[in-house]
């Protein structure tokens, strides 16, 4: 072999190498993730999204990228990180930790797949559940729907209780007027604990003895579920049965929890996402909503409260940890 045709080889190699390289990368699909919180105590969740998109035909770093942006509790960084993502042209924005109003706002083209605790109707993401329209779909996980539900359930773990506690934050109120009504029917008196970042956290559970509330209620929002080990950590050191919409909050050692499947709502956006990836419409995907709700027990928790969980939940509770 000549030198000419030496040089020739290995520079035809050196071009081909970065036009291969660029040409596995254009292989690869864009996607957005906006989330509102940090991405430490949201793993599993994306863990379960992850493997929805893996349900559709898409894996992370295979054929598939996401571009993440985390606002790390800061509502004000969203619209900025949304822009980004628009900028960097995604083919879809997954929209969840309370960013979806965010997402939307942010562009009317690229679609936009969201989990949210809230109406997606009442909230302007959606024109209806069964046809979206526009560019958004996603999945809704009840929360407002089933309060009166935990009311009840925590009314019957400490029927001596006559006053319960809310904890919302920013001034929200998740419960809907008829849980006052529930609480009324069943001779309770129901207070709000409003917190908006974490140092509000232990004054509102300071608050607990001079309300005389007797057990608490911990409404849904993206920072309680990020914190939970914080929450669950303050309900026992102040001795306070407390009820969470999530399972993840039983896991962490609260008491009790009754609500939707988080993984399995994220897990549903990943499925819905890689259906838009694959030629779907938005408009035509209706929004899920959950059809079994979990309830859950800390047996352990219970009994540090010198509580004994009536038969009649353990009946019903789908996990029982000991």
């Amino acid at each position: 072999m000549t030198r000419r045709e030496l040089i020739s080889l290995f520079g035809g190699t050196a071009i081909g190498w970065p036009l291969a390289a660029r040409a596995q990368q254009k292989a690869l699909r864009l996607i957005g993730s906006l989330c509102g919180v940090s991405s430490e105590t949201y793993a599993p969740f994306f863990a379960a999204f992850r493997s929805g998109l893996s349900d559709t035909g898409y894996t992370e770093g295979s054929n598939l990228a996401i571009e993440y942006r985390w606002a790390q509790d800061r509502p004000d960084r969203l619209p900025t990180l949304a822009d980004d993502l628009v900028r960097r042209n995604v083919e879809v924005i997954f929209a969840s930790g309370g960013s979806p109003l965010v997402a939307k706002a942010a562009t009317a083209t690229i679609p936009v797949v969201f989990v949210t605790a809230g109406d997606p109707v009442a909230m302007g993401l959606v024109a209806s559940f069964s046809r979206p329209g526009g560019n958004v779909t996603g999945v809704n996980i009840f929360t407002a729907e089933l309060v009166p539900k935990r009311l009840q359930i925590l009314h019957e773990l400490v029927p001596g209780v006559t006053t319960i506690a809310m904890l919302v934050r920013g001034g929200k109120e998740y419960f809907v007027p008829e849980v006052t009504d529930a609480a009324a029917k069943m001779g309770l008196q129901l207070r709000v604990l409003d917190t908006r970042t974490e140092p509000d956290f232990e004054p509102a559970f300071a608050k607990l003895a001079q309300l005389r509330a007797g057990a608490l209620l911990v409404s849904t929002d993206p920072l309680f579920t990020e914190r939970r080990d914080v929450l669950v950590a303050l309900a026992d050191r102040y001795a306070v049965p407390a009820s969470y919409a999530w399972r993840e909050f039983v896991v962490a050692g609260g008491l009790i929890s009754y609500g939707a499947s988080l993984p399995a709502a994220w897990r549903q956006a990943g499925i819905y996402v890689g259906r838009i990836l694959n030629g779907d419409k938005p408009a035509d995907l209706p929004v899920v909503q959950p059809t079994t709700f979990e309830l859950v027990v800390n047996l352990k928790t219970a009994k540090a409260l010198g509580l004994t969980i009536p038969p009649s939940i353990l009946a019903r509770a789908d996990e029982v940890i000991e």
